[in-house]
């Protein structure tokens, strides 16, 4: 359409008795309707004179038929280059509107509230792609560059949705992964990933990989099969630790590619109505590449992609949501300034989510109804609204969660007034008081919003109703009791997907939280606590274990580090403890060779720079 349309923007519009004579032409012809206007091809003897006429000189290659007359200008046309009468278009507005108004555009409730007529945890495909935010920002030319002319030579042609094919990227064949359909339910689609034979045999070597702890041996499986998604998940946890941010992006962008090319022809991205099972191992690794892509959208300055990743992740599982993501939604959709959505969500889930006992929903919340309130081009009445629910809102969050205000006024470097400071309620106590699962909720949320905070408006906001919770809870108000109650009832410990969120997060507030029985067990980037329900479709072959010989010092050498061989050759029981020193010199020397090597080969080769016209820059 974009051709068509610079290519007849030139013509000027035709004169009304043109338009006229071509209407009776067009009711005279065959079929009323010019249904193949956008490709300009002619249909045998039914070709009208008006079709022949839209046909400009400048695009000869659309038709290998001569053309019989040139009679320009004679009909009306519009941006699609189509023959249509004024009812025609009157019927086109009316349905461009009813299509605007499906794809998102915002509607007047009753309640003064802009609502948003599509579904909930509906999915943008153009806000999955981190470039459109950036133009809107920067502008196209400073975030394409030069690299428009260079895209004609890229070797990938396949269009993918969540991520954009490199081509510093090996080339993709197929890895063995599939998805199939299980069933469907109640108009809900029920998807699950599946790993073919040979898809098989490499997890099983990526496990012995894992195991040895020794990343290198990732890096030899990569080279042999690129497209390993637990290979690259794992691998960009290694390159994060050693920040090598861009390195770490680039794999999960792959890991990503990949398990895009495995779709199933009906599994939409948009329609928030596809599942996928958290308990199938196949399908973990999908939720994690999505999160961990969108912590670095977040981190790059692209929070409103983020947000479309981080209803994606809700829209696969929105009962159980086994990453947590509704700890983070309300977080990207502040910074995102999609205060609707947020509380929209808000609205439609409290009933049966209770999303008010979640800190986050607690306080971000009326924060959105806040910045509503601000903006001038609303109304009196969503104005006055919004001022009021923020006001409403604001008090029962710090009624129900007094631990949060004291630490966010410190990560804001905000000092509170003596009445604060002095009284009770919001004093030391309430932060040593509060369960432990309530004590990691509060510092995730702290950890990861005090930055929207910092405004000046919204701190003279909250000291406003700061003051009127201490008036009410001097005053003995029993909504002040009761929460207290619930707070000793509830949060006695949280489920496993809080602490899945947490450590997937690396908020190092809520991390120092977690009890020990998490911390205690070792937790794996390519699957971070599985459930304890799993559903397990194949298992990996025990491997047999030979009796060793190995003494205790070659034992305790192998602990450290597994690829090590001590023993050069086995001695008999009476040569073994005269040589004992000698192999004890020997045996150390050995160690710290390898662990020379062992060091100094742990790298990872970032991808030619000057090649790349299509990376991103640095934005950690």
């Amino acid at each position: 359409f974009a051709q068509i349309t610079a290519e007849e923007s030139e013509d000027e519009p035709p004169p009304r008795e043109e338009r006229a004579n071509a209407r009776l032409s067009e009711r005279d012809a065959a079929g009323g309707k010019n249904e193949g206007a956008v490709t300009k091809e002619t249909e045998g003897d039914g070709q009208r004179d008006g079709e022949e006429a839209e046909q400009p000189d400048q695009t000869p290659v659309l038709s290998n038929k001569p053309r019989k007359k040139k009679k320009k200008r004679k009909t009306k046309k519009t941006s699609a280059g189509e023959t249509l009468e004024d009812n025609d278009l009157e019927d086109i507005d009316s349905l461009l509107e009813k299509i605007e108004d499906t794809s998102g555009l915002s509607q007047q409730t009753q309640s003064g509230i802009i609502a948003d007529s599509r579904p909930l945890l509906y999915v943008e495909h153009r806000n999955l792609n981190p470039e459109n935010e950036l133009k809107r920002y920067f502008g196209a030319r400073a975030v394409l560059g030069d690299q428009r002319p260079r895209q004609r030579q890229r070797q990938y042609v396949r269009s993918m949705w969540l991520t954009a094919p490199k081509n510093t990227w090996p080339r993709y064949s197929k890895t063995g992964i599939a998805m199939q359909l299980v069933d469907t339910r109640r108009g809900v689609q029920h998807f699950t990933f599946e790993h073919h034979r040979e898809y098989q045999q490499v997890q099983f070597k990526f496990l012995d990989a894992v195991e040895s702890m020794d990343p290198n041996n990732i890096v030899l499986l990569l080279q042999m099969n690129p497209y390993h998604v637990d290979s690259l998940l794992q691998l960009s946890d290694v390159c994060r630790m050693q920040e090598d941010q861009e390195m770490a992006r680039d794999l999960i962008e792959r890991a990503l590619y990949s398990l895009e090319c495995a779709f199933h022809p009906v599994f939409s991205l948009t329609s928030g109505t596809c599942r996928l099972d958290y308990r199938r191992p196949e399908n973990r690794a999908f939720f994690l590449a999505l999160f961990k892509h969108l912590m670095f959208l977040e981190k790059r300055g692209c929070p409103r992609t983020a947000l479309e990743f981080c209803k994606l992740i809700l829209s696969l599982d929105p009962e159980n949501d086994p990453l947590c993501v509704l700890l983070l939604i309300d977080f990207l959709s502040l910074r995102a300034r999609e205060y609707t959505f947020l509380t929209r969500i808000f609205q439609e889930w409290e009933s049966h989510r209770n999303l008010s006992q979640l800190p986050n929903f607690a306080f971000s919340v009326p924060l959105a109804y806040f910045f509503l309130s601000q903006q001038e081009e609303r109304s009196e009445l969503e104005i006055s609204q919004a001022r009021e629910r923020a006001a409403r809102l604001i008090q029962l969050a710090l009624i129900m969660f007094p631990s949060v205000l004291m630490p966010l006024l410190d990560r804001c470097s905000v000092q509170p007034d003596a009445r604060v400071t002095s009284h009770p309620f919001f004093g030391l106590n309430a932060q040593i008081s509060q369960p432990p699962a309530l004590n990691q909720l509060t510092s995730l949320y702290v950890g990861r919003t005090h930055s929207l905070w910092k405004d000046p408006a919204v701190m003279a906001w909250l000291e406003t109703h700061v003051h009127e919770v201490l008036r009410m809870v001097d005053a003995r108000d029993p909504l002040v009791e009761d929460s207290e109650h619930k707070r000793k009832m509830r949060y006695q410990s949280a489920p496993r997907n809080i602490y899945r969120h947490v450590i997937l997060s690396e908020m190092k507030e809520a991390t120092a939280a977690l009890p020990l029985e998490v911390t205690s067990q070792p937790v794996m980037g390519f699957d971070p606590l599985p459930p304890l329900d799993s559903i397990i479709s194949y298992t990996r072959p025990e491997r047999t274990n030979h009796p060793s010989n190995e003494s205790t010092l070659s034992l305790f050498f192998r602990s450290l580090l597994p690829n090590f061989n001590l023993q050069g050759d086995i001695r008999h029981d009476g040569e073994e403890e005269a040589g004992a020193g000698q192999d004890l010199n020997q045996g150390v020397n050995r160690l710290m060779a390898a662990m020379r090597d062992m060091l100094a080969n742990i790298q990872f080769q970032e991808p030619p720079r000057d090649d790349n016209p299509e990376g991103d820059g640095d934005w950690d």
